[in-house]
């Protein structure tokens, strides 16, 4: 059997015999009580989640729903960690929160891994992607990224109004994550449509959900075989040939790996560039001083990503269980918000307000425990290279209308759509 025929049989097979798992019926609509009836997929939470966690964490510190078929929402820092770092009573083979469950058989594998697989299958997965993301390996990216986001700036040279989040921010992500998997750069269309079905459409009909994911590992197959007919450096062909225990990876561990690196590689940068945008549109002193001090931009983005940090995972209760003073049933959701748990005041001195110049902040904004983000280095270096240029070549920038900004709903939150009235140099 070649190679191709592996990927493409096998593939398709593990595809069709995989069971839809557990369905739950509607899941939004208006909220009546955030303790007992939170719905992270309503407009509320996407517009400004902040108040309402802030509540949650004096009144009920973890919150439930009936909805997704039950969940719970811890809203402090320490129990948040708690779970995270728990892989005994909670599981990974599913990390975005919906109207459906994938069934136990996905674990310890998931179908994204290293994110949604637990131990033991998870320290391996998630070494074989170390090696692409270390410093160094990053540092190596930084140069084209710099010209990448002038380049940018220069199409929107002489506008008097852009918008920062649909013509800026999401393009770095998409072009750093399409060169390392080596995926055509004009396919940046198509990465948008697949985050958006994956992580925006939680409450559509499983099987709709499921056609969509198809979509994805379609496109995902297709430069598969295209980089086994052209091997090349790159992260895709480096999937491909990798071995795990002597044997090749299956061909929906390397397709779901890049699935992963696709979609949260892309989505999770282009949030924190556009809400680090959106602070600074709102924020003149913060702006002005950044412009001034530029050395001050890496303590500044640190937090930039703990008051704004845009992901919330989620994980299964393995088993029924008392915990922490609420009784779990297994296969209940729950929603780890490491926004909330970054603005807790027992954690964070003045955890409610943006202090660019803190030293000590040692936030969750890339997750807690095994399955910290192994792209941190990477995104780090993306939104200080976006915020530099972008500062670099437009230091007076404000909110060209702060009701027109729009922020994504679901697990990752950012901007949209963000409206920047330009003052050009």
């Amino acid at each position: 059997m070649t190679v191709d025929d592996r990927f493409s049989r096998d593939f398709q097979e593990a595809q069709k015999d995989r069971p839809l798992g557990t369905r739950n019926e509607i899941i939004t609509g208006p909220v009546a009580d955030w303790a007992t009836d939170f719905s992270h997929a309503e407009p509320e939470w996407a517009a400004d989640p902040y108040p309402i966690q802030d509540e949650l964490r004096q009144s009920c510190p973890i919150a439930h729903t009936e909805r997704f078929g039950g969940a719970w929402l811890p809203t402090r820092y320490e129990d948040v960690a708690a779970i995270a770092y728990d892989t005994e009573h909670f599981s990974s083979r599913a990390i975005i929160m919906s109207n459906f469950r994938p069934p136990k058989e996905l674990a310890p594998v998931g179908g994204v891994p290293p994110i949604s697989s637990d131990p033991p299958f998870h320290h391996h997965a998630r070494k074989l992607l170390l090696p692409a993301f270390t410093k160094n390996a990053v540092a190596k990216r930084e140069e084209a990224t710099r010209a990448f986001c002038h380049a940018l700036i220069d199409a929107m040279e002489g506008k008097e109004v852009v918008d920062a989040a649909h013509d800026y921010a999401q393009h770095i992500p998409m072009r750093v994550i399409a060169d390392m998997l080596g995926f055509p750069a004009e396919d940046g269309p198509s990465f948008r449509g697949f985050i958006e079905s994956a992580l925006e459409g939680v409450n559509l009909p499983p099987e709709e959900r499921l056609a969509r994911t198809e979509q994805l590992f379609d496109y995902l197959l297709a430069q598969i075989r295209d980089h086994v007919d052209h091997p090349r450096d790159d992260l895709t062909t480096y999937l491909i040939n990798a071995e795990l225990g002597g044997r090749k990876l299956e061909p929906s561990h390397v397709a779901g790996t890049m699935a992963l690196l696709l979609i949260a590689g892309i989505d999770t940068t282009w949030s924190a560039i556009g809400a680090s945008l959106w602070h600074l549109a709102k924020t003149p002193a913060d702006r002005r001083r950044l412009a001034g001090e530029p050395g001050l931009l890496p303590t500044a983005m640190e937090e930039l990503l703990r008051a704004y940090a845009p992901v919330t995972m989620a994980r299964l209760v393995k088993q029924d269980m008392h915990w922490n003073g609420v009784d779990m049933k297994s296969d209940d959701w729950i929603l780890l918000s490491f926004p909330a748990a970054n603005r807790d005041p027992a954690q964070f001195d003045r955890a409610g307000e943006v202090v660019i110049d803190r030293e000590v902040n040692r936030h969750a904004a890339f997750g807690l425990g095994i399955h910290r983000c192994v792209g941190s280095h990477l995104a780090r270096m993306e939104l200080r290279v976006a915020l530099e240029v972008w500062l670099e070549r437009i230091p007076d920038f404000t909110l060209a209308d702060p009701a027109a900004v729009t922020w994504a709903t679901g697990q990752v939150r950012g901007p949209r759509t963000l409206p920047l009235r330009i003052v050009w140099p």
